[in-house]
């Protein structure tokens, strides 16, 4: 292979480039995408990390940046422009590819196995085997891989992906192990439905945690004849 080097993109960048090629199969019907959808989509909240607040002039900055780059094809289709990606073209890669560096740039490090469920709406991995296959094939590219393979964390049984569009990600060794993974409750023992549903049960829950903690600081840090109603 005798790729040329892909350009590094900032956070927002990638960000942008990922919501297109994501709304691309998820909202067809709406795509390629008007400035005020591509706004929204990059500070979506759910399906996202890091969780953003950019502004239109931000993001039509990184869009004008993207299109000096060719990632970004901008159109005219009604009152306002609308804008589409281009990454198979630039960076050479097939749509199993696109789907898999996608999922990166918008959720961030993953493994082969939350990929193949994340991306499931962008293409079908019949297994985890083809998603590692074309994850190797990334990092492996010449002259510059698109992903790295993260160093394995402390209680986690599988290593975990980062594209490289946007540079060296920072390794932190204390991140959070989701729990899902660190009790090994994999597609391998359960349902990718379920699989999707305990991962939502687990959010709601920590949530619901953090807020009862308030609580009992707030009761805690109150005089003690207020307790008793005194």
């Amino acid at each position: 292979m005798n790729e040329s080097s892909p350009p590094v993109l900032s956070v927002l960048e990638t960000r942008v480039l990922g919501v297109l090629a994501e709304k691309q199969h998820t909202v067809p019907d709406t795509y390629p995408l008007t400035l005020n959808a591509l706004v929204a989509g990059c500070n979506q909240k759910s399906s996202r990390n890091p969780i953003m607040n950019v502004s239109q002039i931000e993001v039509q900055a990184a869009i004008d940046s993207l299109k000096h780059m060719l990632f970004v094809i901008e159109s005219s289709g009604g009152r306002a422009a609308r804008f589409a990606h281009n990454i198979e073209r630039v960076l050479k890669i097939p749509l199993q590819s696109v789907a898999l560096v996608t999922m990166l740039m918008l959720r961030g490090p993953q493994t082969a196995g939350e990929l193949r469920i994340n991306s499931e709406r962008m293409h079908k991995f019949a297994d985890i085997s083809s998603v590692e296959a074309f994850l190797d094939e990334l990092a492996e590219r010449v002259p510059d891989s698109l992903v790295v393979k993260l160093p394995r964390q402390p209680g986690s049984r599988e290593n975990r992906w980062a594209h490289l569009l946007a540079g060296k990600p920072e390794i932190n060794e204390h991140e959070h192990v989701p729990i899902a993974e660190k009790y090994n409750l994999t597609e391998n023992t359960i349902s990718e439905h379920d699989f999707i549903a305990l991962k939502s049960d687990v959010a709601r829950l920590e949530a619901e945690v953090v807020a009862l903690r308030r609580i009992v600081e707030e009761l805690s840090s109150q005089p003690v004849s207020r307790q008793n109603g005194k």
